[in-house]
């Protein structure tokens, strides 16, 4: 289980910080790219690779690490900072995202860049992926757990249920699955396109145990996956509300971001905001 002390989340801010401005600048250099859900889930993934996954940049395929996958192949921009931040491989490799030979595709692809677990682009399927590796992990008495990041508007397919039921039928207490809880898709609001509520009832019924939090929340989110680690009987869905877009005024909230990378202009315009929140976090620290 893994404790966080204030001066450890406090790091952990601005490290998120940094990375939601490694995605802008990555989105401009690309041109093309999904900035809101990878702004949003910054802090997430900055509390998975800096305090909570077990694994080695060194040694990206180290037998014994956590696996963590992401179903929403399409926020990979936020995924591919933080593990560049963490030492998988050089930052300046960022730049390149989305082109022509790039291990940075605008999907992760597995057998491109070491660290990755799955291939993702079709929405639904990362859950079922995540299910058969922590059966086949309790299978070989393993004691690593794994970890999905879904979308909630992949929450519309079919497929992502059949694997809902499959991991609450045989308690895979060594799953938990993130939920990239912003309410946007790329159409509008997830309550009009496809509504889901009440989420958290839905997934109890499928005998799942579930953590309601805020995703903008680095604390939440390791006391969260604290609280999931010690559930023996079933497997845990942490629905992380988070505002798309975070840390950029002019992006959050609105689903026209969803898929659209920002300008030179707008581009400088996010880096000065983020740049604000930066100074504000090392003010408070002083």
């Amino acid at each position: 289980m893994s404790q966080i002390h204030d001066d450890k989340v406090w790091e952990l801010n601005l490290q998120a910080v940094k990375i939601r401005e490694d995605v802008i600048k990555m989105l401009l250099a690309a041109g093309s790219g999904h900035p809101a859900g990878s702004l949003g889930m910054a802090d997430v993934f900055t509390a998975m690779y800096f305090h909570i996954l077990h694994h080695d940049p060194k040694r990206p395929d180290w037998e014994d690490r956590d696996r963590l996958l992401l179903s929403n192949g399409h926020i990979c921009p936020v995924r591919y900072a933080a593990m560049a931040h963490v030492g998988y491989f050089p930052k300046e490799e960022l730049l390149t995202l989305r082109k022509l030979g790039s291990r940075l595709q605008g999907h992760p692809e597995r057998m491109c860049l070491p660290g990755l677990e799955s291939t993702s682009g079709p929405l639904g399927a990362g859950l079922s992926q995540g299910a058969g590796l922590a059966f086949s992990a309790r299978m070989d008495g393993k004691k690593w757990r794994t970890y999905v990041v879904t979308s909630d508007g992949e929450h519309g397919a079919g497929l992502h249920w059949e694997a809902v039921l499959f991991a609450g039928k045989y308690r895979l207490h060594n799953l938990t699955n993130i939920i990239d809880r912003n309410n946007i898709q790329i159409d509008g609001t997830t309550e009009e396109v496809m509504p889901l509520e009440p989420l958290k009832e839905k997934y109890e019924a499928f005998n799942w145990h579930v953590i309601d939090i805020d995703g903008n929340d680095i604390r939440q989110i390791i006391e969260a996956v604290n609280e999931a680690e010690v559930i023996t009987e079933k497997p845990t869905c942490i629905i992380a509300h988070n505002t798309p877009g975070q840390g950029v005024s002019f992006m959050e909230n609105d689903h026209l971001w969803h898929g659209r990378a920002p300008n030179k202009e707008e581009a400088d315009q996010a880096l000065a905001e983020l740049e604000k929140i930066a100074t504000r976090l090392k003010s408070d620290r002083s």
